[in-house]
C-alpha cells in the first residue's frame, strides 16, 4: 500500500511539473504576443505565483518521493536510468531557477511600463528572449526524465 501511494504521489508531482511547465509557457507567451505591458505584469504575476506554490512544490517532492518509492521496491539507486534521472533532474534546475528569476523580473519590467504608459522596455525583450530558449532544455529535461521513468531502459 505504501508503494501504490507514492507512487501516485510521484506520478502527480511529474504530472504537475509538466502540467505547470505547459502552462506557464503558452500564459506568458501569449501574454508578451499582446504587446500590452499591463496584461504582460498581471499575467506574469500568476505566473510566479503559479511556480512558487506548483512547481516547486513539486520539484521538492519528485527526489522525496523517488528515493522513497526506489527503497520500497528495493530498487538500487546507482541504476543506469536512475542516474541518468538525476542528471537531467539537475539540468532542468538549472534552466528552471534563473527562469523563475526573469519571470519575476519581466513582470517588474512590465509593471513599469504599464504605470508609465510606455512599451515593454528593451530589457524585457532580451529577457523574454532568453526565458523561451531556456524553457527547451529545461522542459525537454524533464520529458526525457519521464521516459526514462516508463521505459526504465538499459543505457550501458
Amino acid at each position: 500500500m505504501a508503494y501504490l501511494l507514492l507512487k501516485y504521489v510521484h506520478i502527480i508531482g511529474a504530472t504537475v511539473i509538466l502540467g505547470t511547465g505547459s502552462g506557464i509557457a503558452f500564459f506568458m507567451l501569449m501574454a508578451h504576443r499582446s504587446g500590452d505591458a499591463a496584461f504582460v505584469a498581471r499575467t506574469a504575476a500568476v505566473v510566479v505565483i503559479a511556480d512558487i506554490v506548483f512547481t516547486a512544490t513539486a520539484i521538492v517532492a519528485q527526489p522525496v518521493t523517488g528515493f522513497l518509492l526506489a527503497r520500497e521496491a528495493g530498487i538500487p539507486l546507482d541504476l543506469p536510468w536512475l542516474v541518468a534521472s538525476y542528471a537531467l533532474y539537475l539540468l532542468a534546475g538549472v534552466f528552471w531557477l534563473p527562469v523563475v528569476w526573469m519571470q519575476a523580473r519581466m513582470r517588474d519590467l512590465a509593471r513599469q511600463a504599464a504605470a508609465d504608459g510606455a512599451p515593454l522596455p528593451p530589457r524585457y525583450h532580451r529577457l523574454f528572449r532568453l526565458w523561451f530558449a531556456f524553457g527547451f532544455p529545461g522542459f525537454g529535461a524533464v520529458l526525457a526524465i519521464v521516459w526514462l521513468m516508463v521505459a526504465k531502459p538499459t543505457l550501458w
